[in-house]
């Protein structure tokens, strides 16, 4: 069987909350300040993503990651409240994302809570969005409604896109497992004929360069 399909229906044949669960947890730790850097959270949310193929499927991991993100957000908010901006002088922020620091205050600096909204679509600003929204004096009531309509929005786009591709894999896989293959045959073909003639007239050209005129053998010339 194809490795892709034989991928897609082991991942979709997990029982549904561990993956769904496990996605959550992802997500919760990219959410949160310092386990950003090193949770691969939208990764893991487009893998798990592939193995939607029912609108309940879709909104249980669509509910679950957006819970996940809303509480990882309100826990950095929680850290940036209490630390203040001490916290951008942290070996983790200067290491991995002062500049994203710098960004994620300048942004909520002029555009308050639609920032943390469009933060949420923003690789490392995102991470660093809810502890510089708590540091900045950003209320709470303004905070946590962006966070959960960009954690909603950012979820259902990525497993939508998630879904598609994991349906796409299938039908090309399945393409190229039937007249797609032969196909594929005649073009390998093809490409290997030309490249062999290509190779035989350059070695052809080069030997008309070696033997040129007047390089002709001495012994078959007329003596003087």
């Amino acid at each position: 069987m194809a490795l892709v399909t034989d991928v897609l229906e082991w991942l979709q044949a997990l029982p549904q909350p561990a993956l769904v669960g496990a996605t959550g947890a992802l997500v919760f730790a990219e959410c949160t300040i310092g386990l950003g850097f090193i949770a691969p959270g939208e990764g893991g949310l487009l893998i798990a993503a592939t193995t939607v193929d029912s609108v309940s499927r879709f909104i249980v991991l669509w509910a679950v990651v957006t819970v996940a993100a809303g509480i990882g957000d309100s826990i950095g908010y929680a850290i940036g409240r209490r630390f203040g901006p001490a916290l951008r002088e942290t070996k983790v922020v200067q290491k991995y994302g002062a500049e994203g620091w710098d960004k994620a205050t300048d942004i909520l600096r002029r555009r308050g809570a639609w920032a943390v909204f469009f933060a949420r679509f923003l690789p490392v600003v995102r991470t660093l969005t809810p502890a510089a929204a708590g540091t900045s004096g950003l209320a709470y009531r303004k905070f946590l409604p962006a966070v959960v309509a960009g954690a909603a929005c950012w979820s259902a786009m990525h497993i939508a896109i998630g879904a598609a591709l994991g349906e796409a894999a299938k039908r090309i896989e399945g393409f190229i497992s039937t007249g797609g293959l032969v196909l594929v045959g005649g073009l390998v073909v093809a490409l290997l004929i030309t490249m062999t003639i290509r190779k035989r007239r350059k070695k052809a050209r080069a030997a008309a360069v070696t033997v040129a005129p007047g390089d002709a053998d001495p012994e078959l010339e007329p003596a003087g």
